[in-house]
């Protein structure tokens, strides 16, 4: 399998890829990222095409359904020369997976890495793609915690970014959370089959949430997962604060 080199993202379009989740609960993500890149002068697009990226069956071991799905999602975006994802999940499937789903198939393996090496997921491409931390934004006082999502964590390294990007708005005290790296229990089709565990994984992230006003994140599964079981506590417990997609922070405070 071929080393995947990534190209410098700057001074070039961008495709936005939303996710199912962003398309179908969060569209307010998407269009916070749009917000935001246009705020930066960055060439926004929606490819038309775009549905699922294959996560879902990928993880659940089927891989031959996962292929189809992603043999769309390489046609819709086979032209973008950077697809930027609100998602590190999500980004992190077409990253890491999507090469190794397609290496027997010697036509799409090619293109498969390619836009492996195009992907970058929303903090990571202005962070590291583009190298913006400080985006001049003020916001009323507020302290926020992070909650670093599993795939996003674990299989880019995606935890420092945010957290500039925040710790550089005006007004945010940024309060390092205890578990802030543990998982929330969600894991797609995981909290679905193993109900039980993921609820007990949420009881334990929970815990460790006090003493802010925002929880925020990058993965809108997490956003779900969280948010369902704070709004489940009693409103008088200081754990029960809000939960939000760091694009929407961000684009909140741009005016």
């Amino acid at each position: 399998m071929s080393e995947i080199h990534r190209p410098s993202p700057r001074h070039k379009p961008v495709a936005l890829f939303v996710t199912c989740m962003v398309d179908m609960i969060y569209p307010d993500v998407g269009k916070a990222t749009v917000r935001l890149l246009d705020h930066l002068g960055v060439p926004v697009s929606f490819p038309a095409g775009q549905t699922c990226c294959g996560q879902p069956a990928f993880n659940g071991g089927f891989h031959d359904s996962a292929r189809p799905v992603a043999r769309q999602f390489l046609r819709a975006f086979r032209t973008a020369e950077v697809i930027v994802v609100p998602s590190g999940s999500c980004a992190s499937m077409i990253r890491h997976y999507y090469p190794q789903l397609f290496a027997d198939d010697a036509a799409l393996y090619p293109l498969a890495v390619q836009i492996a090496s195009r992907t970058w997921e929303l903090s990571e491409y202005l962070v590291d793609g583009l190298g913006i931390d400080d985006l001049g934004i003020t916001r009323p006082p507020v302290r926020v915690g992070f909650h670093d999502a599993c795939h996003g964590l674990r299989l880019s390294g995606l935890r420092e970014q945010s957290r500039r990007l925040v710790a550089n708005v005006g007004g945010v005290q940024v309060v390092d959370l205890p578990n802030a790296d543990a998982c929330c229990g969600f894991g797609g089709l995981f909290s679905v089959k193993m109900p039980a565990i993921s609820a007990a994984m949420l009881k334990d992230k929970l815990e460790g949430i006090a003493a802010i006003d925002l929880l925020l994140t990058g993965d809108c599964g997490c956003i779900a997962q969280i948010d369902g079981g704070l709004r489940r506590i009693s409103a008088d417990d200081p754990r029960r604060v809000p939960v939000q997609h760091i694009a929407e922070f961000i684009a909140d405070g741009l005016g």
